[in-house]
């Protein structure tokens, strides 16, 4: 064997050995008894308070009733299926391994002031708080840490983008939100012009005559998700010129276009907010009565 190749074998050898004492240092371990162990236990129903500090930005999610609200930096109505899906997230972190017990090492790893802090409550009391750090080497885990304890575990998911959100990433972005299948008639206003589309006897109709079933299911899917791009928080002086109007199930929602914007304003009957959509977004539901009757 030529002597390089002893070379690269004794090389070999010192990386595994230093690999090995590096793991046996105190604070420094591979696996632990906790391993399989969840990160925090609650009950998901009883929180009705959710604080998350991350990198000098808070916020503040607060339940009430049935509905999840934003309560800082700002007022607003947040979206629930996000915030559900955080605290099953929260909830679901099972324990990989124990990475390090050195307080000094929580920078490392960016489980210290770093991270992000989330602390869950349940009428005022604190059920879990733990920080959430970078992503761990195979970029399927992410390093924790449980508020209060020097332990730096590694858990079996990617948990930043559940909680890692800028306030108005927790915004209810809807405009409009119905079950498509309960829509069965929508009217449409441009100005003196109005026509109506409707579900008689299992077949769509405008003003009577047959619309085509694949402009109808697109539009249908579009509306009843209708969702905005922007939210206008600061009001309006004055209201924009309207491009149109649709009523749907007595909720109306008005289009409005400021000349040179590059989004349309959408007020709504059904809440005071005020949004903002690309016109893009606003094709999608502002049909004309010929864009139903064509493609049958």
């Amino acid at each position: 064997m030529r002597r390089s190749t002893w070379i690269l074998i004794g090389i070999l050898a010192l990386l595994i050995l230093a690999a090995v004492l590096v793991l046996q240092q105190p604070g420094e371990q591979s696996a632990s008894p906790d391993e399989g162990e969840m990160l925090v236990s609650y009950d998901s129903a009883a929180i009705d308070r959710i604080d998350i500090l991350s990198r000098g930005s808070a916020v503040t999610l607060e339940k009430q009733g049935s509905a999840w609200m934003l309560t800082a930096p700002i007022r607003a109505a947040a979206e629930n299926k996000s915030v559900h899906s955080a605290l099953g997230t929260g909830k679901s972190l099972k324990i990989s391994s124990l990475v390090s017990s050195n307080p000094q090492k929580q920078g490392l790893f960016q489980v210290d002031s770093t991270g992000t802090l989330v602390r869950l409550y349940d009428k005022g009391t604190e059920r879990a708080a733990f920080r959430i750090g970078k992503p761990g080497p195979t970029y399927t885990e992410t390093y924790v840490r449980r508020e209060g304890s020097t332990d730096v575990y590694l858990t079996n998911a990617m948990v930043a983008g559940a909680f890692n959100r800028q306030a108005r990433d927790w915004r209810d972005k809807a405009i409009l939100s119905l079950a498509q299948e309960t829509i069965r008639t929508v009217r449409f206003h441009y100005g003196d012009t109005t026509f109506t589309l409707s579900l008689q006897d299992t077949m769509w109709r405008v003003d009577g005559e047959p619309a085509s079933d694949y402009v109808v299911r697109g539009f249908l899917s579009s509306l009843a998700t209708l969702q905005c791009d922007e939210f206008n928080d600061s009001g309006l002086t004055a209201i924009p010129p309207i491009v149109g109007m649709i009523d749907v199930d007595g909720i109306q929602i008005g289009f409005h276009r400021t000349p040179n914007a590059p989004m349309l304003t959408v007020i709504t009957s059904r809440t005071p907010q005020i949004f903002e959509v690309y016109p893009w977004r606003a094709e999608q539901v502002l049909k004309r009565k010929k864009d139903f009757l064509t493609a049958q």
